[in-house]
């Protein structure tokens, strides 16, 4: 049942501040894995397992997140995910160790994961009037915070150290938790139903992807040939399981029957492993190979974020007069012709230049976020949006997760021109596929009409 807001505008707000901070944290980080690398003595395939296990956290929370919210009240789980967040991020900067860096991203990622389902949930069961000018108001705040991640992680860098990238989040997490205790509705919690989380689903899942990324890491070096068993064993148990499953973590059959939406996801993943390699990939080569400092490589990736978010609305527009097809085509076209213009980068290409690479790549962006999200929802059966939704976030996740073990593989050993470029060709062939999708994509009916 809904209820009445009288200050609406006020709960975007609050829900805005704490939903910011999963795409704030996943992007801040690629600034600054250089210097963890140097501080903490890693490898670069060892420094990326601290973007895959935010990602790979981030893959399996959101979803399990929603249902908790149902059973025990969306603004407790609101205010629990801050309470992570806040633990994490202050519990990082005290001991400068791998493993546990990464188990304060693995906690930052979960209570993070649990800000934007909740959040979510209380705009549509309280705001009933324009409520989808509150979805995009929640929409420009994550899209936003994660464009400008890198520079503001730039900043921090350069004027303090690594532990900046942590303690940024506490004032806005003092300021959200405030505001969301007096602000948010009281809910009353539902019943704890443990069987509507496919705790067995979500263990093969994350096995498969674990044991994946350290095959696809080990393809450099030795080999190792061990983790492929274990990999097709735990993706068929998860294929079978899920199957049987009447609240799955992943709907198999679902997918199945609805070609169209299978491919959506398909597309997604392509576009997120390309995006993200250069996401990812070009600060760390800004500052290792054409020894840009922290503060320069943050503001040289703006030509990437803010050409994304100006074209974001743009594309909206497009898309309310001529369907989502023209606008993902453009996003394939603008990625492909991004990633070939990568090929011709080399040490002495002017700053010039490279910004109007890194511009191309960010106009795809700003294409393809919004357009893929409205293909969903064309496909997807109206009763499973809040499903495919959530599925759709999975395969961004499993995007970023590939792209940073393609990055492990060839900046391993040597970060210079020659294996960037290899990164970037192989890329074009994701970029071949992504567009090959874009073209075979039905248009809509009301357009053709």
């Amino acid at each position: 049942m809904k209820n009445t807001i009288k200050k609406p505008w006020l709960l975007v707000f609050t829900i805005s501040l704490g939903t910011l901070l999963n795409p704030l944290n996943s992007s801040m980080i690629s600034v600054a894995l250089t210097r963890l690398q140097h501080v903490l003595d890693l490898s670069f395939a060892s420094a990326t397992w601290l973007i895959s296990i935010f990602y790979l956290v981030s893959a399996v929370g959101q979803p399990v997140m929603g249902k908790l919210g149902d059973m025990f009240g969306q603004k407790k789980l609101f205010l629990t995910g801050l309470v992570l967040v806040a633990m994490s991020s202050a519990l990082a900067p005290l001991i400068a160790n791998f493993g546990w860096l990464l188990g304060c991203r693995a906690l930052q990622a979960l209570g993070s994961s649990s800000l934007f389902p909740s959040g979510m949930s209380m705009v549509r069961n309280y705001i009933t009037t324009g409520q989808a000018r509150a979805l995009s108001v929640l929409a420009v705040f994550s899209s936003v915070s994660a464009a400008f991640g890198p520079t503001i992680g730039g900043f921090l860098i350069e004027g303090f150290d690594w532990e900046a990238i942590f303690l940024v989040n506490l004032p806005f997490i003092v300021v959200s938790f405030l505001m969301a205790l007096f602000i948010l509705p009281k809910q009353s919690g539902g019943k704890l139903t443990l069987g509507r989380i496919d705790f067995g689903g979500i263990g093969l899942f994350t096995v498969f992807i674990v044991f994946l990324i350290l095959f696809l890491l080990s393809l450099k070096g030795e080999i190792r040939y061990w983790t492929m068993p274990i990999f097709i064993a735990a993706t068929v148990l998860f294929y079978f399981y899920e199957k049987r499953q009447t609240e799955p973590f992943i709907d198999l059959s679902a997918l199945k029957s609805n070609k169209n939406v299978l491919l959506v996801y398909a597309q997604f993943i392509s576009i997120n492993l390309v995006y993200y390699c250069y996401f990812y990939g070009l600060p760390t080569f800004l500052q290792q190979v054409r020894h840009y400092s922290g503060g320069t490589t943050g503001l040289i990736m703006l030509a990437m974020a803010g050409f994304g978010v100006i074209v974001a609305p743009l594309a909206g527009r497009w898309i309310d007069l001529h369907g989502s097809k023209p606008a993902v085509l453009s996003g394939a076209i603008a990625l492909t012709a991004g990633t070939a213009l990568l090929l011709t980068v080399h040490e002495t290409t002017p700053l010039l230049g490279l910004l109007g690479v890194m511009s191309v790549i960010g106009i795809s962006n700003g294409f393809n976020n919004i357009g893929m999200q409205t293909s969903l929802f064309r496909f997807a059966d109206p009763e499973k949006t809040g499903a495919a939704s959530g599925l759709f976030q999975t395969s961004r996740y499993l995007g970023a997760i590939l792209s940073t073990a393609l990055l492990g593989i060839f900046f391993n050993d040597t970060i210079d021109v020659a294996h960037f470029h290899i990164v970037a060709a192989i890329s074009l062939v994701f970029c071949a596929f992504t567009l090959f999708l874009s073209i075979r994509m039905p248009r809509d009916t009301a357009v053709q009409n």
